[in-house]
């Protein structure tokens, strides 16, 4: 009967509203969610066949739910290091557990950035979902694969250890001056004998005084530091002077010639005042590339650290380019060294390409993995799970982990987090329309139970 129709209608418009109702709700309680994705209920009507010609039958209505998880929220600044956002297509690979992942575990996906460092390092969203990335390897780099989920682990950045780096670079900015008159040791100077430079540093009464001395620090493998000086002494030659690199004290090194003398030989300037490095024989013959080699501590090279300081090897390369010989007083400018002490992790950094590193209070940046971007080619396919986050399906298609910004993935957005997608505006007009259906639809049951029993009291 066509009233019973309009009856079942009804109560189907009913039931189509009440999901739509559901969904409004949601996304207005979310609004405030970072990277909540918005949800809507499309309508769609149902058709009955038509048995009898000029009677219909009423179909009803029913309710669709649609998810637009492709749609880009407002990148926000944000205050935190760790907070981040994908600019672009793309979600961040997340596990509910930090450690002993397995092939069996899950690994869903989301947008919401806010990540912290909890209490055992590792980076957790406001849902605790744990971040994964590429960790560092050994040789530097990182061991990327587009669709094994395995090669990723939950990114850590505390338990790291301590960090050193050892100097390998010196950049020397200094000026010696051209006019100082030749000093009376430079007659007795010899660099082989007791009268070194090396011997007055180790021991003023005897060796001979420099005129100019730089001193600079040099970091070991462990982190240690030691004095290595770089003396000049002038000579009768114009623009000539004998120069010497020592250890202080000596005892820090073993050498085949003086205590503690790790290079001797002479320095050249041009008349303009710059340095000749191609007539200099510093660091051996003339021309030589002004590195200093120190062989590790028990090998048979010489110079060495020694055996005592139980060290590894290093080279120093210096940057004289900068020390000059004008006719003004002898200064020492800057003596910039890349080495760093032992220092201890105080802060994240993440850059665009999602490449994580810790930040040590020596100055140091050490990497330590690199974050995922998962994509789908269909990201509204995706299924819906608590904690703003989405599993795979059939209808998102196959996933592909790629870097950040590369192959049409989003780029990272440091500092920064995606917000709601939501439209307050939209959503309270909807609301407003929803709940005007909800009342016709009732109308429609009402009508129909008043029309039933008209029906009925016909055999009254």
């Amino acid at each position: 009967m066509s009233i019973n129709s309009a009856l079942l209608a009804g109560v189907s418009g009913l039931v189509a509203n009440s999901s739509a109702l559901a969904a409004i709700s949601d996304n207005i309680a979310n609004v405030n969610t970072v990277a909540y994705k918005r949800h809507q209920i499309s309508f769609s009507n149902l058709v009955t066949a038509q048995a009898v010609s000029g009677r219909y039958s009423a179909g009803g209505v029913t309710g669709v739910s649609r998810q637009f998880v492709s749609q880009q929220g407002l990148i926000q600044s944000s205050n935190g290091s760790t907070d981040l956002a994908i600019s672009g297509d793309g979600f961040f690979v997340v596990t509910e557990k930090g450690t002993g992942l397995t092939p069996a575990d899950a690994r869903e996906f989301t947008r919401s950035g806010g990540f912290g460092v909890d209490s055992e390092g590792f980076l957790v969203n406001d849902s605790k979902l744990y971040l994964q990335g590429w960790p560092l390897q050994a040789n530097g780099t990182f061991d990327i694969n587009p669709s094994d989920v395995n090669k990723l682990s939950s990114i850590n950045v505390k338990n790291l250890g301590a960090a050193v780096q050892a100097t390998s670079a010196v950049d020397l900015s200094a000026n010696i001056d051209k006019g100082g008159a030749v000093s009376a040791g430079a007659a007795t100077y010899n660099a082989t004998t007791v009268a070194s430079m090396a011997d007055y540093a180790n021991d003023p009464t005897t060796g001979t005084k420099p005129d100019f001395t730089v001193e600079m620090n040099v970091i070991d493998s462990t982190g240690g530091s030691h004095k290595v000086a770089m003396a000049f002494l002038k000579t009768t030659t114009p623009n000539q002077w004998s120069a010497e690199i020592y250890s202080i004290p000596a005892s820090d090194v073993t050498v085949a010639g003086r205590p503690g003398q790790l290079a001797k030989g002479v320095v050249n300037f041009n008349q303009d005042g710059s340095i000749d490095l191609s007539t200099s024989t510093l660091f051996g013959a003339a021309g030589a590339t002004p590195t200093l080699a120190l062989a590790a501590s028990g090998t048979a090279g010489t110079p060495r650290w020694a055996d005592a300081q139980g060290i590894a090897g290093q080279s120093l390369d210096y940057d004289l380019t900068k020390l000059t010989q004008y006719a003004a007083a002898s200064t020492v400018n800057s003596v910039n060294s890349n080495g760093a002490s032992v220092g201890n992790v105080v802060g994240v950094q993440v850059s665009q390409d999602g490449i994580v590193s810790a930040i040590f209070d020596n100055s140091q940046v050490r990497k330590i993995a690199k974050i995922a971007v998962a994509t789908f080619p269909n990201s509204d396919g995706l299924k819906s799970v608590s904690g703003n986050a989405y599993q795979a399906t059939i209808p998102a298609g196959q996933m592909v982990i790629k870097e950040a910004g590369i192959g049409g993935a989003g780029a990272i957005s440091p500092s920064s987090l995606e917000a709601s997608t939501v439209d307050l505006s939209s959503e309270f007009t909807g609301l407003i329309s929803t709940q005007k259906a909800y009342s016709a639809s009732s109308k429609i049951i009402t009508t129909a139970d008043q029309m039933l029993d008209e029906l009925i009291n016909i055999i009254r």
